[in-house]
Parts: C-alpha cells; sequence; structure tokens
C-alpha cells in the first residue's frame, strides 16, 4: 500500500484572506468558522503569508479591567482609562492583516508524503500548513486535525 500523501487528506475548502484585510474582519471569519489561522493570498490566490489567532492575541494587548479594581473607589479617572482602552481596542481591530500576518511561510504540495508533513508539523510546531500549487496558488490546507481524521478512520478500517 502506497503511503499517503498531503492531497489525501487536506481540506480542499480554504478560507482565506488578502492583506487589506482587516484583525476586526479576521477575528469575525476566525470565530465564523471555527478556525485558529487562514493563508494570506493576493488577487490570483497565491500565498504571501499566514495569519493565526497568536497573531492577534500578543502580549501587547491589555486587559479589559485593571488588575485591581475597587468599586468603592472607582471614578471618572477609570472610566477615563475605559474610554481609552475602547478607543485602543477599535483601532487595533482596524490594523490590516498584513501589518501582523507571518511572512516566510512553510507550504507543501499536494504530492508531499503525509509523514513528511507531521515531521515539518511537529519541527516547526505548526498548527497548519497551506498546501500550494507549482504556481504557489493555494490549493489546500493540513491542519493536525486533518491528520488526526486521517488516523482515526485509517484505525476505524483495520
Amino acid at each position: 500500500m502506497n503511503e499517503k500523501q498531503v492531497k489525501d487528506v487536506m481540506t480542499e475548502r480554504v478560507i482565506s484572506v488578502k492583506r487589506k484585510t482587516t484583525v476586526g474582519e479576521l477575528c469575525e471569519i476566525l470565530l465564523k468558522n471555527n478556525i485558529t489561522g487562514v493563508p494570506v493570498v493576493d488577487e490570483d490566490n497565491r500565498l504571501e503569508g499566514m495569519v493565526t489567532d497568536a497573531d492577534i492575541i500578543t502580549e501587547n494587548i491589555e486587559p479589559i479591567f485593571p488588575i485591581y479594581f475597587d468599586p468603592l473607589i472607582a471614578s471618572f479617572a477609570y472610566m477615563d482609562d475605559f474610554k481609552k482602552y475602547t478607543m485602543d481596542v477599535k483601532e487595533y481591530l482596524s490594523t490590516k492583516v498584513e501589518d501582523i500576518m507571518t511572512r516566510r511561510v512553510k507550504s507543501v504540495k499536494p504530492e508531499t508524503l503525509l509523514s513528511d508533513a507531521i515531521k515539518i508539523m511537529v519541527k516547526d510546531r505548526l498548527n497548519r500548513i497551506p498546501v500550494v500549487d507549482s504556481e504557489n496558488r493555494v490549493t489546500g490546507i493540513i491542519a493536525r486535525a486533518d491528520v488526526l481524521r486521517s488516523l482515526v478512520s485509517d484505525a476505524a478500517k483495520n
């Protein structure tokens, strides 16, 4: 029996975004589709980068409430800080994906052996890898969930 290739387990319906997509729009896409990352593509569907929830949630994001909040001494100063926070969030959500995306992305071809793709995932600690054709157009994506699905399916057949 031949070893599986990436094309045998990849997800073909790829949700992707463009460079000018905002972080707010990206959040909506990730939440609506219950995914944690997407390829960034140009107008010809060529891979330009990847953007994930980890790119959105960084240590620079301020918490919604102060670490210590005493309702008895709450003041307008706190309200001013909250207004500033709200404005900062709105500004951050209008940031373009191109400003937070990872540009140097590992990708695989549909004919790549599944075992080689898994090695890349493990070695580089990746949750997903875009699958591209010879012209660097995104044709699929392989995620750890796809690998698990394949393992469970194979085990059920035996």
